[in-house]
């Protein structure tokens, strides 16, 4: 049987607990019998209000201070959306380039 990604985070390591799966990034655990909601999947507005996803491309729509740094992200630096983090000042887990891994606020990129 093949187990599906996390719905959460798209991660491909879920694994299977009784009735429930569990993924082991996030810790977020679904039956997967259960059907997935258009509500349960997690948005963010980017600084236009324009709907943020896991897997788009956005663009910095003003310059970044990345704490305990000396490191500044420029303007218009893109970056890919990996997941969308919920509860947190940083929502977009994404990878900068030029600058790496790292969270973003969703208000300081624009979708490219």
């Amino acid at each position: 049987m093949s187990i599906p990604p996390c719905p959460k985070c798209n991660s491909e390591y879920a694994y299977q607990d009784q009735n429930n799966l569990v993924c082991p990034e996030c810790a977020h655990e679904w039956n997967p019998s259960e059907v997935v909601t258009d509500e349960d999947i997690l948005t963010a507005k980017d600084a236009n209000g324009t709907l943020l996803e896991a897997g788009d491309k956005v663009t910095v729509a003003k310059d970044l201070k990345v704490k305990g740094s000396s490191l500044v992200i420029k303007i218009g630096t893109k970056a890919l959306i990996r997941r969308i983090v919920e509860g947190k000042d940083h929502e977009l887990d994404c990878k900068v380039d030029g600058a790496g891994e790292m969270m973003v606020t969703a208000k300081f990129v624009k979708k490219a």
